[in-house]
């Protein structure tokens, strides 16, 4: 096959999915005031520090000479790519995001976003989550808010049962105890 008809990074791994935004109208984007702050020092870390070496370095490499073959030129570049992606869902997040302080929450004896709830299973296990903004989810007991054990969680209260689909089927967790930041 002729070169021409090849991308340059053929080899090159697909970006990940969590860097693909969802549809602006699709789902709101609400993030708890630490989270904003995180995806803005990311946002910012990612223009101000990485982008510019890592530029610098791709300059360097192209200056070298030949191209086809020059692996810190290939890297950079795609490197690049990557950083300029990211950056660009970032700025995308950050303009539909909703912050919502869970501190000023006033009924603090529902389960709302920025909760910390502990729950026990029917077979007495007990879990915790705190329910926090799509971007937030995921670092340990954080949980998105449309997440199925958030959506089942949302507006119960202490000793309330809730119903969870999960693909092993369904389930009942019993609410313990409710949490919100001061």
């Amino acid at each position: 096959m002729s070169k021409a008809f090849t991308k340059e990074n053929d080899d090159a791994e697909e970006e990940p999915a969590s860097d693909r935004a969802a549809p602006a109208a699709a789902v709101r984007n609400l993030i708890t005031p630490a989270g904003l702050d995180r995806l803005r020092t990311e946002l910012n870390e990612l223009r101000r520090v990485e982008r510019p070496k890592v530029v610098e370095t791709v300059a360097w490499a192209a200056s070298n000479g030949d191209r086809s073959e020059n692996g810190d030129y290939i890297y950079g570049k795609r490197r690049l790519r990557q950083i300029d992606a990211r950056i660009h869902f970032l700025g995308e997040r950050l303009k539909i995001a909703e912050p919502v302080d869970p501190a000023k929450q006033k009924n603090r004896d529902q389960v709302f976003f920025g909760a910390t709830v502990t729950y026990a299973d029917d077979g007495g296990k007990t879990g915790t989550v705190r329910i926090v903004g799509i971007d937030e989810a995921g670092e340990g007991e954080d949980v998105s808010w449309i997440s199925p054990i958030a959506r089942a969680l949302m507006r119960a209260r202490v000793g309330d049962s809730v119903r969870i689909e999960t693909p092993a089927g369904a389930r009942s967790i019993t609410v313990q105890s409710i949490q919100y930041p001061d």
